[in-house]
């Protein structure tokens, strides 16, 4: 009989990001069936009680939750320890050095240190109130959270704007400034290449590539997800080219989204034809070029050579047709993939659809050519992104490999700080299960100095039997051809 372990910290605090990766850690423990290490807002003890977990009475978002359930007493002891070392890890004063308290508020913060980058990682209904806070002591704001509300990031791209500040997000997953990379990020050269983007995953696969081309970066300013869509309608990506534009490293720009809103897309258009620097669109969508294609072209206004993007084939094929399914932790990638199969097989069914009529339910889609993004905000929330956590897509991915029906599995594989240490091995022996009838196909994201070696992951994926590709719209381009072929 397993045994339950919860327990409340009064007063204890960590980010989400970090407690994204200690529950991970937690779970990953031998003998550990569940975990979850959070704050003990309202999301998160719902999400505890639908892991029939009883809340500690009076918990609240000041507390740490810690919510254990291992398989008997000694693997639980090992889970307790796995969380001491997890959570003492993080970076703390070096021995005999005296420091101050740290502050409490973003404004207590920069009141000491002065105005600056806030980066706000806090679940998304609390981060509005931090976030203005921020803006009202002078500070440019990076919002990670996911789930704020749209209401939310209106009024503070408002607000920013009059007081000529930038926020970053909501959503924002990637940035890279004054050199230094924040969320999900890679290890990049300097260059003369700024990217301005409402897409995290779309970003980082167009900085991987000019890193495969051997073009550094001045700066990658995320602006969220939504920032092209028609209710918020590009008011941080116009701010943000304006901010490149005025920065004299910035030779070209390259503007990424997921698909926007056309009336957004045209007006982002016109704002870009009066700057100075030569902007460059990568707007995923029917009719646009694609993210590799587009990176193609700014390579070439650099007048720089376009190489041939490195692939690794995966075993010889034994079977065609069948349906198509895609299992994304990149939403931007999902979509550009959906793009360019819906071209040539019909119908994408998707949680996050090209088409309304074409929306399923995530854990529930049915049959037919189907893609999932599971780091959409509904498979989020109160859970590590599956850039940390792959379990819930590996879930699906034995599902959808033990269905006959099934020709060929997608999926994206995103290296960098902040993500997965090792992904491979995880997923290489779930592909090397794979029975011949089904073919894997991979777009793995990553810069050559990423921490988890990209060409290390790359051989691991091949040498399990998927056949591996850099660029995503290359992948999905081989996947729709073994489904098509009719052999």
């Amino acid at each position: 009989m397993s045994v339950d372990h919860v327990e409340a910290r009064a007063g204890a605090y960590a980010d989400s990001v970090t407690l994204m990766q200690v529950s991970r850690r937690v779970a990953s423990a031998d003998g550990v069936d569940t975990a979850l290490i959070a704050m003990g807002t309202e999301l998160n003890l719902e999400l505890l009680d639908g892991m029939q977990f009883t809340a500690p009475p009076a918990a609240g978002p000041n507390d740490l939750i810690v919510a254990v359930r291992a398989r008997d007493e000694p693997a639980l002891a090992t889970a307790l320890a796995v969380l001491a070392d997890a959570l003492a890890a993080r970076p703390t004063a070096a021995p005999g050095l005296l420091v101050a308290e740290p502050p409490r508020t973003v404004s207590s913060a920069a009141r000491s240190t002065g105005p600056a980058l806030a980066l706000i990682s806090v679940p998304g209904p609390h981060a509005f109130t931090e976030a203005m806070d921020a803006l009202d002591s002078g500070c440019d704001v990076m919002i990670f959270s996911d789930n704020v509300a749209v209401e939310h990031e209106i009024r503070l791209k408002d607000v920013a704007a009059e007081r000529g500040l930038l926020v970053l997000g909501p959503d924002c997953g990637t940035a890279v400034v004054g050199g230094v990379g924040l969320g999900f990020a890679h290890t990049l050269e300097p260059g003369p290449v700024g990217v301005v983007a409402a897409s995290g995953t779309g970003a980082q696969h167009v900085l991987c590539l000019l890193d495969a081309a051997g073009v550094g970066i001045s700066a990658a300013l995320g602006v969220g997800g939504r920032d092209l869509s028609s209710r918020v309608g590009g008011r941080s990506t116009r701010a943000a080219l304006a901010a490149m534009d005025d920065d004299d490293a910035t030779e070209l720009i390259i503007v990424i989204s997921k698909p926007p809103a056309p009336d957004v897309a045209a007006e982002v258009r016109r704002f870009a034809d009066g700057l100075r620097t030569p902007v460059g669109l990568a707007l995923v969508g029917p009719g646009e070029p694609d993210l590799t294609a587009a990176t193609e072209g700014a390579l070439r206004v650099l007048g720089v050579p376009v190489p041939i993007w490195p692939s690794w084939p995966g075993r010889p094929l034994e079977r065609h047709g069948g349906a198509l399914r895609g299992l994304f932790a990149g939403g931007t990638l999902c979509d550009e993939a959906m793009v360019v199969a819906s071209g040539r097989l019909g119908p994408i069914r998707s949680n996050i659809p090209l088409q309304p009529q074409w929306r399923v339910d995530a854990m529930n889609p049915g049959t037919g050519h189907v893609m999932i993004d599971f780091g959409d905000d509904e498979l989020t929330a109160g859970r590590p992104h599956p850039m940390i956590d792959q379990s819930l897509r590996l879930d699906r991915f034995a599902i959808e490999a033990a269905d006959p029906a099934t020709g060929v599995i997608l999926l994206d594989v995103v290296l960098g700080h902040g993500a997965h240490p090792d992904p491979a091995a995880e997923l290489a022996p779930a592909i090397a299960a794979v029975g011949s009838g089904v073919t894997v196909v991979v777009t793995l994201v990553g810069a050559k100095a990423d921490p988890q070696n990209l060409a290390g992951q790359a051989d691991a994926l091949q040498a399990a039997g998927a056949h591996v590709f850099t660029s995503n719209a290359q992948a999905a381009r081989f996947a729709c051809d073994v489904v098509e072929d009719p052999r």
